[in-house]
């Protein structure tokens, strides 16, 4: 097969209605190599950066309940700083850039799940600023 590693992949096709952290940015232990008593931190096997992770809530309404909060894996050579909060929300809203995602078969559940991972995270874009997923018509430009 000629997918190997994670697959790219953009913000909008991962969160279309956006999301929200809802958890603290915390670093990524590798349980394998930990001993009692001595933690190591994970690192990414393809770039040797730090893995860090935060949760966040999909803001998508049709999402079950169950499924709204999932982990973003960001890797980083320093601990990422989450966007200020804005007034008024009870939630940070977040982008992430230079997303992947890898399938794998859930242990518990036997189903398919993904893994998140990104390479930072940022306040989202104002609604007048075009992403590079926006397709604008002649009816926008004019």
């Amino acid at each position: 097969m000629a997918i190997q590693g994670p697959i790219p992949i953009g913000f909008d096709q991962v969160f279309p209605h956006g999301c929200y952290i809802v958890g603290e940015v915390e670093q990524v232990k590798d349980f394998d190599a930990s001993t009692n008593g001595r933690t190591v931190y994970a690192k990414d096997k393809t770039t040797g950066e730090l893995v860090w992770q935060v949760a966040v809530m999909d803001a998508d309404p049709t999402v079950k309940a169950g499924q709204k909060t999932v982990s973003v894996k960001i890797l980083s050579p320093v601990q990422p700083v989450p966007p200020a909060p804005l007034p008024g929300l009870p939630f940070t809203p977040v982008e992430f850039d230079a997303m992947t995602v890898t399938p794998y078969v859930g242990q518990n559940t036997g189903r398919l799940a993904w893994s998140i991972r990104a390479r930072a995270m940022r306040a989202p874009r104002t609604a007048g600023t075009p992403t590079k997923n926006t397709v604008t018509t002649a009816k926008d430009a004019a």
